[in-house]
This record gives structure tokens, C-alpha cells and sequence, in this order.
């Protein structure tokens, strides 16, 4: 399963995410952002590699319908519902990211 993790800036949230799952098994995980400028934006490479998005907000979401809508044919969107209140690597979000997103990675 490939798990694309996807956040504003791709700085915190996602590079976070994609740390804690990057020696899950049968999972292959990558991060990026949607703000213009950010250093790894989505692509719609990213997004035709994907099996999983995992967006950390609803904001998220609404923001790669609106800019990839044909892209995002095969890949299920997932939001995750986490603000942008955390460091990187904090371990408060590191522990809601170990409640949040095992359950998908299961299907």
C-alpha cells in the first residue's frame, strides 16, 4: 500500500507522519504540501502513486478536489482532522498520529 501524507507546508504535520510509518509493513509512505511555495508540493505523480492520501485537515481535502479533482480517481482521501498545533516530531502528535492512522493501514 502506498500512503501519501499531505499537509499545508509539508514541514511538521506530514513529515512527522511519514517518519512514524516509514518501516510499517507492506506500506510504502511519502509526504507533501499544498501551499504554494512549499519546498515538495503535490503532484499529480504523488497522487497516481497513491493507494491512500491521508490530508491532516478538512482544509486539505477541499483543497486537492478543487486543484487535482481528476487525479484523485484511484486514491481514497482520508481526513485525518489534526490542526496545526504541533512541532515536528512532537510526541503528542507522533501519539495521535499512532491512534489515527493504523486502522487504514489494515484495509
Amino acid at each position: 500500500m502506498n500512503v501519501l501524507f499531505v499537509c499545508s507546508r509539508n514541514k511538521l504535520r506530514s513529515p512527522t507522519a511519514e517518519q512514524v510509518f516509514a518501516n510499517w509493513p507492506g506500506v510504502e509512505v511519502s509526504s507533501a504540501g499544498l501551499d504554494d511555495g512549499c519546498g515538495n508540493p503535490v503532484t499529480p505523480e504523488d497522487l497516481a502513486w497513491a493507494d491512500l492520501v491521508m490530508v491532516m485537515e478538512q482544509a486539505h481535502r477541499n483543497k486537492l478536489s478543487r486543484r487535482f479533482k481528476k487525479h484523485l480517481k484511484t486514491a481514497r482521501v482520508i481526513v485525518l482532522g489534526i490542526p496545526d498545533d504541533y512541532g515536528f516530531m512532537d510526541p503528542a502528535l507522533v501519539k495521535i498520529l499512532q491512534a489515527k492512522v493504523p486502522p487504514f493501514l489494515k484495509r
